[in-house]
């Protein structure tokens, strides 16, 4: 053993010690079974510190030797599924500074820099959202100086569950990933310029994928009180929402990223459901989005 010692040459070594069988029904079964019987092991360990504290006082090499059987069987698992131990750690620390970057990217933010200012997101973005009533059900209309962006919007449910509030998600994706074709087309600025641009990045396929994301994260959204007091989001559903926009442009954009635009156009929402209404505030240049009441937040027609 030296002080250069890698993930890859421990498995290597450890390999060496395999005993178990080789055939193929049982190559990754035992070594599973040990490493949960190492996990096992681990926390009987840590039972004891609970218990008694500083008086167990063999507590950091026994955690030493457990944590050490579970790298051997880590070792012997990758192996067996034809799996570098180095490679596996180089990958993991990758998604890890994906998720919790340690620093920013110097990558352009706007994806349409380039473009006539008539063909990008606004960079500042203020939205009235207001309840009408209209035959009798309660629908959502949103204006902005420049007038209504799109037709009055209901739940399209059978209970009253604020979804009509939804474009508050795709406004704050604007805003803060700097991507978003649904509001592309609200607000009327897709790329036509670019004819690759506008059918690939701002067409349909793309709205459908947004509207799409927003629908599941809404899903997952109940089941946590609509993200109040949330922290963090699920890393599984950031992950499939990274897969579901590989396609696109937004592809760059990080786990962190995505995670703290969905909080954030959470936070917007709730007050929105909350109020009946209210104006979305949006800055890309900050990367913020916040609500703000408005003098009449619903009205008839």
């Amino acid at each position: 053993m030296t002080d250069q010692l890698t993930f890859r040459s421990y498995q290597e070594q450890a390999a060496a010690t395999d005993k178990s069988p080789q055939d193929d029904l049982l190559a990754n079964t035992v070594p599973l079974l040990g490493l949960a019987g190492e996990v096992g092991s681990l926390l009987t360990e840590y039972k004891k510190f609970l218990r008694d504290g500083s008086k167990y006082r063999p507590f950091q090499d026994q955690l030493a030797e457990e944590i050490g059987d579970v790298l051997w069987y880590l070792a012997t698992i990758a192996r067996k599924s034809g799996l570098d131990l180095g490679d596996i750690a180089h990958e993991n620390l990758a998604k890890l500074q994906e998720r919790w970057p340690q620093e920013h990217t110097s990558a352009p933010w706007f994806y349409d820099e380039s473009f006539a200012s008539s063909e990008q997101l606004p960079r500042e973005i203020r939205v009235v959202f207001s309840e009408i009533t209209a035959n009798g059900r309660t629908m959502l209309q949103m204006v902005t100086p420049a007038g209504s962006l799109g037709d009055p919007l209901t739940d399209n449910a059978h209970a009253d569950d604020g979804y009509r509030f939804h474009d508050v998600f795709h406004l704050t994706n604007a805003v803060m990933l700097g991507w978003s074709p649904v509001s592309r087309k609200l607000i009327g600025c897709k790329r036509k310029s670019a004819p690759r641009v506008d059918e690939v990045e701002d067409g349909a396929r793309a709205a459908v994928t947004e509207e799409a994301i927003s629908a599941l994260i809404f899903g997952v959204a109940r089941d946590y009180s609509f993200f109040d007091g949330v922290e963090t989001v699920d890393f599984e559903l950031l992950r499939t929402i990274k897969t579901m926009t590989r396609p696109f442009e937004v592809r760059s954009r990080t786990y962190r990223d995505w995670e703290h635009a969905i909080l954030a156009g959470y936070r917007v929402w709730r007050q929105m459901v909350e109020h009946r209404g209210g104006v979305f505030v949006g800055d890309a240049f900050a990367k913020t989005v916040v609500y703000e009441p408005s003098v009449v937040a619903s009205s008839e027609s």
